[in-house]
């Protein structure tokens, strides 16, 4: 017994004193790369830095993956400017370290800021400068900065501009567009990807590219199949959208009493052919505890217009539900943004500024999308199967209206034409133990499973941004297209192909990787 704990100890010095010696030649590396721009900040932080856990725990959005056992980056870097960027992937490549490359951190499998082999982190979190034109109706953004900040600095120029991207204020540009992203104007406009009208990339050998430089299939690439994959994108041209001066949003809860499952059915009928100025998703959430425990479904809108627009077109439309006056608020679009963050009605814009997200918690998601509603007795089965978990959501997100008209092709995200509905599973909870997590991972895997009929087939079909690890994952330093294809095509459907294509002329050795990156179609070329 105590040879064995004298070889461990004498292990742990080895791996200690590697480590070591990697991070000095790392950052001798970096130094001889820097400029005198950089000499003046401290961009590099090691373990031993008093800051490194701040950094490191700072944007981590799932805390199931804080613990003694998750493999830690030997450096953070937070650079300032694109030169140090290039200068951590020239001294990545020569030291055989990987790099993680984090905006928000709300890769939903921790995939920004975690590795199985060596690795580095470079966090965005110093580029987020937002520069809007209004004459052309455009803004560039960087990385780094999120939606919340981006909506905000809308607001500061203009009550008749808006964004297509998600409903959470704290997720990050970069990963965002880079998986497609979506929201309340979905069915107005489609998904942020398809605003995106150029891009800075700095690729596998350091070169900035933007879209002239880079081509148009690496610019179709990035634009929702996984920018991670391509390079380290440091900005993003949008297409700003047009919103009204007064938008309406509501919230109706609806209990089981009140005929909540009749109407989730009912909804699955017309959700998708809304006039597409109206927007109602679905949460389905458990509620109470002991035999006070039951099912809510709260039916969540904006409606690009007013309410006495709005009460016409839902008695028409949706009269089941039987919306009113009093049940609606009028906003500002940007004032919309913040209600659907989860904050109270009159919160102040500010809080889209706050980079602490609410509802923080260890947890499990997966998706699917829905071409056909789902019959009622197969309703019934869910709201029983979210009675067993004390925090457990599904969120249904209806497409149609722009949706339908885009072709799959015209980005990576291909889920268009056909489908009624997104849903988004997730089951929270609070203590971080393996055996608390893997209760609750069970319990989702089998919701997935009893699901299966009633979703999307050949493939089963999954949205990149809700990352699920469960689907697949990639050899890391020989991914092979064969077997990354039983997640991809889910993703992706037959848009995996040509991303794989794409990867085999701009990153043929493989050098941006994780678990789910897309590998180069056929033999990997190593650098």
């Amino acid at each position: 017994m105590r040879h064995i704990v004298l070889v461990s100890l004498l292990l742990l010095l080895v791996s200690r004193e590697t480590s070591s010696s990697i991070q000095e030649d790392f950052m001798h590396c970096m130094s001889t790369q820097f400029g005198e721009y950089t000499r003046s900040f401290e961009i590099i932080f090691n373990q031993d830095s008093s800051l490194y856990s701040y950094i490191l725990q700072s944007s981590v959005q799932n805390p199931r993956y804080l613990n003694a056992t998750t493999p830690k980056p030997l450096l953070i870097i937070t650079p300032f400017h694109e030169s140090e960027i290039q200068a951590a992937v020239f001294c990545s490549k020569n030291h055989d370290l990987q790099i993680r490359v984090r905006s928000g951190g709300h890769d939903y499998e921790g995939l920004s800021y975690l590795c199985r082999t060596p690795f580095i982190i470079i966090d965005l979190i110093n580029m987020r400068s937002i520069e809007i034109n209004l004459e052309d109706e455009t803004a560039w953004v960087q990385s780094g900065a999120n939606l919340g900040e981006l909506y905000y600095a809308l607001a500061m120029k203009s009550l008749v501009h808006g964004f297509p991207a998600g409903l959470c204020p704290t997720v990050g540009i970069g990963g965002h567009l880079g998986g497609g992203g979506f929201g309340t104007l979905l069915r107005k406009y489609g998904l942020a990807a398809d605003q995106v009208v150029d891009a800075y990339l700095i690729d596998v050998n350091g070169r900035i590219l933007d879209r002239r430089a880079m081509g148009e299939d690496l610019f179709w690439a990035i634009r929702g199949g996984g920018g991670s994959s391509f390079g380290i994108i440091l900005s993003w041209k949008i297409k700003l959208v047009r919103v009204p001066e007064t938008v309406t949003s509501f919230t109706v809860l609806k209990t089981l009493e009140q005929g909540a499952l009749e109407l989730v059915h009912r909804w699955q009928y017309i959700a998708p052919k809304f006039h597409e100025d109206l927007f109602i998703r679905i949460l389905i959430v458990h509620v109470g505890n002991g035999d006070q425990k039951t099912i809510h479904a709260n039916f969540n809108s904006l409606f690009l217009g007013k309410i006495d627009r709005l009460i016409p077109l839902m008695n028409q439309s949706f009269p089941e539900l039987g919306l009113r006056a009093e049940d609606c608020t009028e906003m500002s679009w940007v004032e919309s943004t913040v209600y659907f963050a989860g904050f109270s009605k009159g919160s102040p814009l500010e809080m889209l500024l706050d980079k602490k997200q609410l509802f923080k918690s260890m947890f499990k998601a997966k998706s699917d999308f829905v071409t056909e509603p789902i019959p009622f007795h197969a309703l019934e089965g869910i709201w029983g199967r979210l009675l067993e978990e004390e925090m457990a959501i599904m969120i249904m997100d209806p497409f149609g209206g722009k949706m339908n008209e885009i072709l799959e092709s015209e980005v990576p995200f291909p889920h268009r034409n056909g489908v009624l509905y997104n849903i988004q599973y997730m089951v929270k909870w609070e203590a971080n133990g393996v055996m608390a997590s893997n209760r609750h991972i069970h319990w989702i895997r089998s919701l997935y499973k009893y699901m299966a009929p009633y979703v999307s087939r050949s493939p089963r079909a999954a949205y990149i941004n809700y990352r699920d690890l469960d689907l697949g994952t990639n050899k890391l330093q020989n991914a092979s297209y064969s077997e990354a294809a039983a997640w991809g095509i889910k993703y992706f459907k037959s848009n995996f192909k040509r991303l794989a294509l794409v990867k085999s002329k701009v990153d043929p050795g493989n050098f941006f990787r994780n678990e789910q990156s897309i590998p180069p179609f056929g033999e990997i070329k190593h650098l």
